[in-house]
């Protein structure tokens, strides 16, 4: 990849990569294979994409994702206690069975951005700890299968935690990144 390469679908997954690579690296190494991509294409995508993000020029975050990723596959309403936003989402080719979902106030501030599972998709079945496997299951997944469960800051960017409850009583706590699961632990 160079600077002159337009900057799309496949470099963004080598954005979504490159924050993945600090916890699972080889599972890291053999997606970048799959792209086709060497560690200095990857390492480029995400200089690139923080010199979007930073740019005393930038665009609006859901103005870039547009710009980046296309027309969104879908896009539908939602409500989340007195907020009504728009959920957009696109296909991700290493994942299919998951779309990046971005959700936007009124007036297109985007307030969250990851991995959820694709509409209609079958998830994972999510029954014991054993079932927490990395890039096996979203955020929202783990929440739903391990109640009560409770959102915890992220260590950085793009990083989401979360605190569970395991099947025998325990607590657990998991580690996103792009809202897909990276690690937990008890």
């Amino acid at each position: 990849m160079t600077s002159s390469t337009p900057f799309g679908p496949h470099a963004f997954q080598l954005v979504l990569l490159r924050r993945m690579a600090d916890f699972q690296p080889g599972l890291v190494d053999a997606a970048r294979r799959e792209l086709g991509a060497s560690v200095a294409d990857m390492r480029e995508a995400n200089r690139r994409w923080q010199a979007m993000v930073r740019s005393p020029r930038a665009r609006g975050a859901l103005s870039r994702y547009r710009s980046v990723l296309g027309p969104p596959e879908g896009t539908a309403r939602r409500t989340i206690g007195d907020l009504e936003c728009e959920a957009s989402w696109w296909p991700v080719p290493l994942w299919p069975g998951l779309r990046f979902e971005v959700m936007a106030a009124p007036g297109g501030a985007v307030w969250n951005e990851w991995l959820v599972r694709a509409p209609g998709a079958a998830g994972p079945e999510l029954c014991t700890e054993a079932d927490l496997r990395p890039w096996s299951c979203t955020v929202e997944e783990v929440a739903r299968a391990f109640p009560p469960a409770r959102p915890l800051e992220g260590t950085a960017p793009a990083r989401t935690g979360l605190a569970f409850t395991l099947p025998d009583g325990g607590a657990g706590v998991a580690e996103f990144t792009w809202g897909l699961l990276q690690r937990w632990s008890r």
